[in-house]
């Protein structure tokens, strides 16, 4: 699984464990990012529908959420990876900026990235495997990448995983069907269907999950996008057309508000932290609509950027660190009945 900012790792099982005590045969995921949360819900038996606006999460998902791991051939995808790993290193757009204008990879990894995605798009264009073999394409080049996590910026010195060969690997497909959606959730947010339990993770600050992984971005679209800056980010980022209303603190509570007022389901279970741009008590009150509301809290250490401090262009550090820890909050709504079957002894009542 890539490195991804808010990917909700350490609240995996807990959230796992809320969709089977809710009985959830159906679960909504609209805001999927690297779909580890529709992964457990999946794995627990629910019919999962993911959805997000970002080109890479919309890839992820087609993979490990509507790829019906019991349903298709393994050989073949095995026989695929096997092609792709005598594929020839071959230079080209991968290799000019990520690896020598920028230092996201080596060049001798590039160029093995260059051929590979290049292969994708000739030979598994329009097949199942697409999405497939594009997710073990960005989970191996994620693994030797030479970034904190975010694509904002590179290491001054190679990490120490960026010497290591690219590897690709089959990714655990899992058994069952399920939907992969790409847009905005605001629009999406009440034509998507009814469902007995949804999982809302918003974003809530200025930071764009389209230029913190703009690497992925592009290997996903393979446009060769111009770009700009010492990140060598798409030159497209910088449309405000663009922008969501959840990278923005003026609009982020209105845009919050009305997706938990329009997404149709039973039971409604949203994450934040202290550090958003919406207090716990405004959360709980956009919630009042749906019934019950209750909330657990849990302590967790920041992103590790946070915990290293601010450093100059030139790599001095400027800066002192911040806050090393910060709370996650996950609030449950809906029925009195439905909320209390869900959260059973972890309910914390206000």
């Amino acid at each position: 699984m890539i490195k991804y900012l808010g990917s909700k790792r350490r609240l995996v099982p807990f959230l796992g464990e809320l969709v089977a005590a809710s009985g959830a045969r159906t679960v909504l995921d609209l805001f999927s990012g690297t779909t580890r949360v529709a992964q457990e819900c999946k794995r627990r038996g629910a019919l999962v529908t993911a959805v997000d606006r970002t080109r890479c999460a919309h890839v992820l998902a087609r993979c490990y959420v509507e790829t019906d791991g019991s349903a298709v051939d393994l050989d073949e995808a095995e026989a695929a990876l096997a092609q792709m790993a005598a594929v020839p290193p071959r230079e080209g757009y991968v290799t000019e900026v990520f690896c020598r204008r920028a230092r996201y990879f080596r060049p001798e990894n590039g160029a093995r990235i260059d051929a590979v995605r290049d292969a994708i798009e000739e030979r598994w264009a329009g097949t199942w495997l697409w999405p497939v073999l594009l997710t073990s394409l960005l989970e191996a080049a994620d693994r030797v990448d030479s970034t904190t996590g975010v694509q904002m910026a590179f290491l001054k010195s190679w990490a120490p995983r960026a010497a290591n060969p690219l590897e690709l690997r089959l990714p655990a497909l899992l058994p069952g069907p399920g939907r992969a959606v790409r847009g905005d959730a605001v629009a999406l947010a009440g034509r998507l269907g009814a469902f007995d339990l949804a999982y809302l993770d918003p974003p809530y600050n200025q930071h764009r999950y389209e230029t913190n992984y703009h690497v992925w971005e592009t290997l996903v679209a393979w446009d060769r996008p111009e770009h700009y800056g010492v990140a060598c980010k798409r030159v497209d980022s910088r449309d405000p057309a663009g922008r969501s209303p959840f990278n923005q603190r003026r609009t982020m509570p209105g845009a919050l508000a009305s997706v938990i007022r329009d997404v149709q389901a039973d039971v409604m279970v949203l994450s934040c932290n202290d550090e958003a741009w919406v207090s716990l008590d405004e959360l709980v009150a956009m919630c009042d609509g749906r019934g019950c509301v209750e909330v657990v809290g849990f302590a967790s250490r920041r992103y590790v950027g946070a915990q290293i401090g601010v450093h100059s262009p030139a790599g001095l550090k400027v800066g002192r660190p911040g806050r090393l820890h910060n709370v996650e909050y996950v609030v449950v709504s809906g029925s009195r009945a439905a909320v209390a079957r869900t959260l059973g002894r972890a309910s914390i009542r206000r």
